[in-house]
């Protein structure tokens, strides 16, 4: 093996066959950690959105925290309700995209795409943004690069996916399942300390929030409705990753669309869970959290209103200082293992991206590299584009949290509204044909229920339209935008090769003469063995081309070749310019236009090398030729190859290779059969 070879097999492990795809399939306890991560991690940020969202108005507004949480907790439930609909109706994995397709037409299923990639990017800088920022709280040498980190952890995060989606599915188990017990053991904790009058105050209890200027004394209706609008929008980031459960039903193992529907509930109760336990302690804890730019702003104008040292930690940070004040590995326990999640929520991204990205490219819709599977078989051009799109978010905003997070769930809830719509065309549609009452009466409820989840769904995304539009989302939908043309624009080249490849009656038509030319740079090997070729092809007219650029080699070559007595006559190009490309294309253009229903066959003696370096020292302007011949209509190129001594090492490497009997071969029967052949041999 080469050295890249072994490299490959180090970082990525051993290849697997087509067969053993089965064998990546995924019970329930792996794949809740792999699909359920992005939602549960969002404990760890969408509260702090919410606190700072409340914080414009002063501390008095946080009164209205636990009431935000009720309302995202209802549309939590609602959508986890609609996408069980889903798994059931569409397990094939295409999810939202494939519910939009089939009731709603192409479009729609294209703008269900690019708002589900927009969102899957957006997943994976959020998430690792946020770790960046709970690891620079615990070690302050990182304090100014967040974003170097969160590059650094994207690209591990990618390679683990590379090995595959099962063996990076069991290596994050345990850390989301550390996350659960983490969060809910000291949620539980705390909620007991308040039942029984001990439950501390929060550090920044004592810190007053002014509220901002417009934001002062009593808030009016509007004002009111308008703020807690806002909060409530950003608290609705806990949704995403939702729907990723229902874009991975073929990852998961049979019965699948029940697998999935057990799943996602499981992951509903435990975030809404989490998410209203770590609301409610941080509200009784008297938490001060604010807008980190508000914070920067209140340092640097000094005069006794921050101390200037002062860090503001996240919410869950504060409520583990508190409730484990006398236990400090508790403290370090949470700290730890919410960084840790928030880096491997991104693996949802990871397995939803590919996925969706596979589905689109045989569709149509994007790059049929995408649907190819790798050594480990994972989508691992999917996984590369994610791994690539992120980072680059990530550096445009200095792996700020509250930045991303403001282009965040524009994308998921689009796909969340469409996806609603096409599920009640859905069950309308069999409704008219089912005549079964039990199974009738089952398609009414689901339909009741998708048509609830539309209803929350659109009120969600008007409100996150209207809070969030100047605040950055106008940056994702022009990205959707950017990806829908772009999916667009894909699909039309490949329905317009697809019609030019297309075989009609005028293909039944052979031409009528071949005009072969075999090119000639010198009287060697290489040349005698393409002309030999070109002769036993049995061409109409065969030439061979000499292209005329110094004298003395050009009287050289017609001496050789008047001694050999080759029967195959020369031509020669003059080429005053010293130019080889352009006098070869134009002279088979010529012999083009002289029989245009025929065809030229062009034949280059390439050399064969083993080494990487005599790659740049060989064949470059046979590279040049079929670059530019391949472009032109009714000429065929062909490459005659002459393997030098070097390429022997390529050769012998690939005969150990071949004879070498690997692992599982004992399995497939290869050995039994080199065997039977061996004997079968010495009995000859």
């Amino acid at each position: 093996m080469s050295v890249g070879d072994v490299s490959k097999r180090i970082l990525l492990g051993r290849k697997l066959s087509s067969s053993q795809l089965g064998e990546t399939l995924l019970p329930k306890r792996i794949a809740l950690p792999v699909f359920a991560s992005d939602a549960l991690s969002s404990v760890a940020y969408a509260p702090d959105e919410v606190f700072i969202m409340l914080s414009v108005a002063g501390a008095s507004a946080y009164v209205w925290s636990w009431k935000i949480g009720i309302a995202v907790a209802l549309v939590m439930l609602t959508v986890v309700a609609s996408y069980r609909q889903t798994v059931h109706a569409y397990p094939s994995g295409g999810g939202d995209y494939e519910v939009a397709t089939v009731n709603l037409g192409r479009t729609a299923g294209v703008t269900v795409a690019s708002a589900l990639l927009v969102d899957y990017v957006l997943t994976v800088a959020v998430s690792i943004s946020s770790a960046a920022q709970y690891a620079a709280g615990a070690l302050p040498w990182l304090i100014g690069h967040e974003a170097e980190a969160a590059t650094v952890a994207v690209v591990l995060l990618a390679a683990m996916n590379l090995r595959g989606v099962r063996e990076s599915g069991a290596f994050f188990a345990v850390p989301t399942y550390l996350f659960m017990v983490a969060i809910l053991g000291m949620c539980g904790y705390g909620l007991l300390q308040l039942a029984m009058g001990d439950l501390p105050h929060a550090a920044s209890a004592g810190l007053e929030i002014e509220p901002r200027e417009g934001w002062e004394g009593p808030l009016g209706q509007v004002a009111l409705m308008m703020l807690l609008a806002r909060a409530f929008s950003s608290g609705c980031a806990a949704l995403t990753g939702v729907e990723a459960i229902s874009n991975g039903v073929p990852a998961f193992k049979k019965p699948k669309s029940r697998n999935a529907a057990t799943t996602l509930l499981l992951l509903g109760l435990i975030a809404i869970s989490m998410m209203m336990s770590v609301i409610v302690l941080a509200k009784e804890m008297m938490i001060r959290y604010v807008d980190p730019h508000e914070l920067e702003r209140l340092r640097s104008a000094g005069g006794g209103a921050l101390p200037k040292d002062y860090e503001q930690h996240p919410v869950i940070t504060q409520i583990a200082q508190g409730v484990f004040a006398d236990f400090s590995p508790g403290f370090y326990f949470v700290i730890t293992v919410t960084g840790v999640i928030l880096v491997l929520a991104a693996n949802t991204a990871f397995n939803g991206f590919p996925v969706l990205g596979s589905i689109l490219a045989q569709d149509g819709f994007a790059p049929r590299a995408l649907a190819s599977r790798g050594d480990r078989l994972a989508y691992s051009n999917g996984i590369i584009f994610l791994a690539v799109m992120a980072i680059v978010l990530i550096l445009a905003f200095d792996a700020e949290t509250t930045k991303l997070i403001q282009l965040y769930i524009v994308g998921v809830f689009v796909s969340f509204n469409l996806s609603q719509l096409g599920m009640i065309r859905h069950w309308t549609r069999h409704l008219k044909s089912e005549r079964d009452p039990a199974e009738r009466r089952r398609m009414m409820r689901s339909r009741v229920i998708n048509t609830f989840g539309l209803a929350m769904t659109a009120v969600v995304l008007v409100i996150v339209l209207i809070t969030k539009f100047l605040a950055g989302a106008w940056i994702t939908i022009i990205a959707m935008i950017v990806f829908f043309m772009l999916m667009k624009g894909i699909h039309k080249h490949y329905e317009r090769v697809a019609d030019e490849l297309k075989a009609d009656e005028q293909d039944k038509v052979m031409p009528t003469r071949v005009h072969a030319i075999v090119l000639v740079s010198k009287l060697h090997k290489p040349t005698l063995r393409a002309l030999a070729f070109a002769k036993a092809t049995r061409p109409n007219t065969l030439e061979a081309v000499f292209v005329d650029i110094d004298e003395e080699s050009t009287h050289r070559l017609l001496e050789q070749w008047d001694e050999r007595g080759i029967d195959v006559p020369l031509k020669v190009l003059h080429s005053p310019y010293r130019e080889i490309t352009r006098p070869i294309v134009d002279y088979a253009v010529e012999v083009r236009k002289q029989y245009p229903r025929g065809v030229v066959a062009v034949y280059i003696p390439e050399y064969v090398v083993g080494r990487w370096w005599e790659q740049l020292l060989h064949n470059q302007t046979a590279l040049r030729l079929k670059g530019r011949l391949l472009f032109t209509p009714g000429i065929m190129v062909t490459s005659v190859p002459f393997q030098l001594r070097s390429s022997a090492v390529a050769i012998e490497r690939e005969r150990r290779e071949q004879g070498r009997v690997h692992a599982g071969d004992l399995r497939r029967g290869r050995a039994r059969e080199e065997g039977d052949a061996a004997r079968g041999e010495g009995d000859a």
